[in-house]
């Protein structure tokens, strides 16, 4: 049985022995997992090793959860549209003004938020353009829509957070990565981070990518709608363990933290907004989560979703709740986070043993069936 370390509350041992199971069977290297119940921890468990040479995973071990990451950034805008700094249905350029060339005049935040955008890749990215965001953001300003906006959607592997990054830079003058530490990560004391510090290096476990994988480049039918998404920059899983990728702020893709810190944040959600004293934003400002983009067959991903404002939504084709009020997202190799309205919980998975998978696995979702069970749904 493998060695976990943590605290479980009563009555959620389930959840222990689903996260204990994925070591056993060999799935898992290291790995935490977390889960808050009207805002308490009541599961906040970790164990396993965070690099090859068998150091173990601590308390306070943090690793890049790639697309999870997409959770922190739509927080951030969610919180900007019930400030009334931002209207979701307004135009991008509204707060972007040069982003109204080649025909996106028209292109709405809330389009930017469901992946309907038409900007899911680069017209002519290089490795560079991740760690250079004027640069980035100033090609996709340029760059013209790949389908209509608004007609379907088109997962924005790593291009959202950009967008995303930029609404909140010009609406509020700080980068999204600030915005964050500063708004959400130090009131609420979540150890995440968009733009790590250095300080925080030695803590950070390395991801272990699986074999010959690499996101984007061959194997992928040239031209495609994925072709196009992936084509660059290529990512390997391991560009986190450089320095120049853990300082740049790369919102859908580069955030680094922990179960616990994952769950913290999304507590605040679950709770409708407010958890131990900290308001993030309004209860009807966490239902906008909820309201519908888009739904069907994701050009991207090659399956079917439904997209809400900034996260995917429990449904029959993808149920992560038993619950509707439910709304989530995972990362490339595993990750996955679930905030449950109705349940009033948040549970989160993080792990350094990457599977080619860009949305979660079977090691996550064992883990919230085991949650939900626990709390007798």
């Amino acid at each position: 049985m493998a060695e976990i370390h943590g605290k479980c509350a009563a009555g959620f041992e389930g959840v222990r022995d689903a996260f204990a199971a994925n070591f056993d069977r060999g799935l898992d290297v290291g790995a935490s997992v977390a889960v808050t119940h009207n805002g308490e921890p009541v599961v906040d468990l970790w164990g396993g090793d965070c690099d090859a040479n068998g150091t173990s995973w601590k308390e306070d071990t943090i690793v890049n959860v790639y697309s999870t990451t997409k959770t922190m950034a739509a927080t951030c805008i969610l919180m900007l549209a019930d400030r009334g700094l931002v209207d979701l249905y307004a135009p991008v350029a509204k707060y972007w003004p040069e982003f109204a060339q080649n025909g996106k005049e028209h292109v709405l935040v809330a389009h930017v938020m469901g992946h309907t955008a038409g900007l899911s890749g680069f017209d002519e990215p290089t490795p560079k353009d991740l760690y250079d965001w004027n640069d980035i953001v100033g090609r996709l300003a340029a760059q013209a829509p790949w389908w209509e906006p608004g007609t379907k959607s088109g997962y924005h592997a790593v291009t959202q957070g950009f967008l995303q990054g930029e609404i909140v830079r010009r609406v509020t003058g700080k980068t999204i990565g600030n915005f964050f530490r500063e708004e959400v990560a130090e009131p609420l004391g979540a150890d995440f981070h968009i733009g790590l510090d250095p300080k925080h290096d030695a803590r950070v476990a390395d991801l272990i990518p699986p074999p010959n994988m690499k996101l984007g480049g061959g194997g992928l039918k040239k031209g495609s709608m994925v072709a196009r998404t992936f084509a660059g920059p290529p990512l390997t899983g391991n560009e986190p363990k450089t320095r120049e990728w853990r300082a740049a702020e790369i919102p859908a893709a580069g955030g680094i933290g922990n179960a616990r810190s994952v769950a913290r944040v999304h507590s605040a959600l679950a709770c409708g907004g407010t958890v131990d004293g900290v308001t993030l934003m309004s209860e009807a400002g966490v239902e906008r989560a909820l309201e519908e983009q888009s739904r069907g067959k994701d050009q991207v991903l090659n399956a079917n979703f439904v997209f809400g404002m900034g996260f995917g939504l429990t449904d029959a084709t993808f149920p992560i709740s038993p619950n509707k009020r439910a709304f989530f997202w995972g990362g490339w190799g595993g990750s996955l986070a679930v905030i449950d309205l109705d349940a009033r919980v948040s549970i989160a998975y993080v792990m350094n043993r990457m599977e080619p998978n860009l949305i979660g696995d079977p090691r996550g979702a064992g883990i919230v069936k085991a949650a939900f069970e626990s709390l007798g749904a």
